[in-house]
């Protein structure tokens, strides 16, 4: 029998999870409309799809190269102070880009190297939320947990693009990247008031052995390497082409900003959906479920390689928004519950740098190779990786014989008040 709504939402009782998820969700919405914003400001000032991939790549490279130090960090100190200070670095960065926009036409080096620097907080956040979420909830509330983050970040998705498209209508793209600068505020202080216990401090090694360590319980769980390595590609040649001639073919076909704003805002109904859905819900079988609800994830991506009518297009992107979230509650459980807890922001370092280690490369050669050949040709080859991968890894003993775990019900652990 399903749980009741209200049993759903019990873990919002835990005080520091509801801090701590209200500072997420305002930073979020600041972070979707940021999206939004950016693309149209470098194209409305003259940028071509090709400085837009190069943009985009810049923040994903410096995620790859420091997010397994930054597993550790998260590992070894607060995870919170590491969170709150990625943030202050978030902020700044975004602050700065808005204020080169706001001056004119930006020089791209600048550009990249602010864009790199905002790159940097996210990959430092990063590890430490995947590792702090197990110490605000009790085991059997970390599922609820996971959803109800993943709510937020659908929310978000809805909220953020939608806000974004009717300020730089109204506005400027430049007002946008402002004022997710701003929203970083709350979470930062959100993540002063959480109540937590910092690691051992005795127990910890060389930050070396330390990484090593989380690499080979990584490497241990063929599960848990084996999807990382699907979305190593799915990264490649799927969303960073989607991310970046998503933006250009409702530019080039679809009117513009508004268009973009209501694929990325359906994509986010599609996720809050599917984030009730999966609310309550733990199959026996969860991460066969879960590789099955990706394959459906090409479907925007499909929609606008067909040049199908807006409309087609948003409703692959409903689609692909509910298997988002599917995917992402089941497989942050599975997670959870499978990895050590000292160990959760190293081995959540790895799934992260393995899944966007070569994102910034598709960023990078989305702009030119769809220059080179076609819009749709580029996403049509990332729609059949996306299909033949899913039905491949769906045959594999390590997915199909995941089960869920029984939950045993534990209080986490608090500093006193």
């Amino acid at each position: 029998m399903r749980p009741t709504l209200g049993a759903r939402f019990a873990v919002l009782r835990l005080r520091d999870f509801r801090i701590f998820a209200g500072g997420y969700a305002t930073s979020m919405i600041g972070t979707q409309m940021a999206g939004v914003a950016l693309a149209f400001a470098v194209l409305r000032s003259g940028g071509s799809p090709a400085t837009l991939s190069y943009v985009l790549a810049a923040r994903i490279v410096p995620m790859v190269a420091v997010l397994p130090f930054a597993g550790v960090l998260g590992d070894r100190f607060p995870r919170r102070l590491v969170m709150l200070w990625a943030d202050v670095l978030r902020a700044g960065a975004q602050a700065a880009i808005a204020v080169l926009f706001f001056a004119g036409t930006p020089n791209l080096t600048v550009l990249l190297v602010l864009a790199a620097l905002g790159g940097l907080g996210e990959a430092v956040f990063r590890p430490s939320f995947d590792g702090l979420v197990p110490q605000l909830v009790p085991e059997d509330r970390r599922h609820e947990a996971n959803t109800l983050l993943g709510l937020v970040q659908s929310t978000a998705s809805v909220a953020g693009p939608a806000l974004a498209a009717a300020l730089v209508v109204l506005t400027s793209p430049a007002t946008v990247l402002l004022v997710d600068a701003v929203t970083y505020v709350p979470s930062i202080l959100a993540l002063l008031r959480l109540r937590v216990a910092d690691p051992d401090p005795v127990a910890r090694t060389s930050m070396p052995h330390e990484m090593r360590a989380g690499w080979r319980l990584f490497a241990s769980l063929p599960w848990l390497w084996t999807i990382t390595l699907q979305f190593t590609l799915f990264n490649l040649l799927l969303w960073a082409p989607y991310l970046v001639l998503g933006p250009v073919s409702a530019d080039r076909w679809y009117g513009g900003a508004g268009a973009w704003g209501a694929i990325t805002a359906t994509y986010g109904a599609g996720a809050i959906l599917g984030g009730l859905v999966v609310l309550g819900w733990k199959p026996a079988r969860p991460l066969l479920v879960a590789t099955a609800a990706t394959i459906l994830w090409a479907a925007p991506s499909a929609a606008l390689a067909a040049r199908a009518p807006l409309l087609v297009v948003c409703a692959g992107a409903l689609l692909a928004g509910i298997v988002s979230a599917i995917f992402g509650t089941l497989w942050m459980t599975a997670i959870h519950q499978r990895v050590p807890a000292e160990a959760m922001s190293r081995v959540n370092s790895y799934v992260v740098f393995g899944s966007f280690s070569v994102g910034p490369i598709g960023l990078a050669l989305a702009g030119p190779a769809a220059s080179a050949t076609s819009i749709t040709t580029v996403l049509t080859a990332g729609v059949v990786w996306q299909l033949l991968s899913g039905l491949v890894l769906l045959t594999l003993p390590t997915i199909r014989g995941f089960r869920q775990k029984p939950e045993k019900a534990t209080k986490p652990a608090l500093t006193s008040a």
